[in-house]
């Protein structure tokens, strides 16, 4: 599906025709998201689940250079789209041929309650996932924190210009490090991860991320703001993998599958969402509430986990 919507965007002609090839795009990037975690998250370790979304950062960093390079090259955003597709084409052809491989790892004898729960699972109601102990806090949770990560990605660089008065060119490549410091951190994180817990790990985050924060409100050195952003990336970079890693620990495997499909919901949710929000705080009272906002979003993640590990222990 998406393969297909980026090859769709390479043919458009008109915005609405864009608009409607985005709609399959999000469902099959959606389904890939919920299905590919799930399956991470029963079958393999946290370092597994960190390396994944580490890989996440360098797809995010290759995707813009290969549209970098078709506009660069005197030809259209369409070639770039056109590349993309032909890559996502190849992948999926690799998923369908090694179908085998991925079976074989279900279908082995895993002698635990929890995996054999996990093949029987029947689908759950959205109102019967809400209703789950702990599922309203896990959504919270991940709703701030994909906010947070996606308000510094898209408003760090207009704050450090127009607030701080660095110049524009230094805002967006420093503004990048925040990415940097999670794919970076990821990689770090999937070794941390043999010798921590994904709780552990994830407060260490929400610590460090504090401190990056910290770092930015302070006034008296546009340097050590810069320097905050790479601080709250390596924060950001153990968060997301290990909420997933632990959630069939924390909710059962026969309930994984539902729980991370809603905890996608939520992390869209929240990328949708919050960004423009600060847009319109912004423009309408002052830039410089950026930390503050991104401050708040994270205090409400701790709270939030923190319930969340009191009320659903992991098992």
């Amino acid at each position: 599906m998406t393969a297909l919507s980026l090859l769709g965007f390479t043919l458009s002609t008109k915005f609405w025709m864009l608009c409607i090839f985005a709609i399959p795009y999000g469902l099959g990037a959606g389904s890939v998201d919920a299905s590919l975690n799930n399956y991470v998250a029963l079958h393999y370790s946290s370092k597994h689940m960190s390396w994944l979304h580490c890989m996440w950062g360098v797809g995010a960093s290759i995707g813009p250079a290969i549209m970098s390079y078709a506009l660069t090259g005197g030809l259209s955003w369409r070639n770039g789209y056109l590349y993309i597709s032909i890559i996502q084409f190849v992948i999926s052809f690799v998923v369908l041929v090694s179908l085998p491989l991925w079976k074989s790892r279900i279908e082995a004898p895993s002698g635990t309650a929890d995996e054999e729960t996990s093949k029987s699972a029947k689908p759950l109601p959205l109102r019967s996932i809400i209703a789950i102990p702990g599922a309203k806090a896990i959504m919270i949770t991940f709703l701030c924190y994909c906010a947070i990560e996606v308000v510094v990605t898209l408003w760090a660089s207009t704050y450090l210009s127009l607030y701080r008065g660095i110049d524009a060119e230094i805002s967006a490549a420093w503004g990048s490090l925040f990415l940097v410091g999670i794919t970076v951190g990821r990689a770090v994180n999937g070794f941390i991860s043999m010798k921590l817990s994904d709780t552990a790990l994830i407060r260490i985050g929400q610590g460090i991320i504090l401190i990056g924060i910290t770092m930015i409100i302070i006034p008296a050195s546009n340097t050590l703001c810069l320097v905050g952003l790479a601080v709250a990336g390596l924060g950001c970079a153990p968060v997301y993998p290990c909420i997933i890693h632990s959630t069939p620990a924390r909710f059962g495997a026969d309930k994984s599958q539902a729980m991370i499909g809603v905890q996608m919901a939520s992390a869209y949710t929240g990328t949708c969402l919050m960004p423009p929000l600060f847009g319109l705080i912004a423009e309408h009272i002052n830039i410089a509430l950026f930390p503050l906002y991104v401050g708040v979003l994270l205090i409400l993640m701790i709270v939030m986990h923190e319930y969340l590990c009191r009320r659903i222990p992991i098992k």
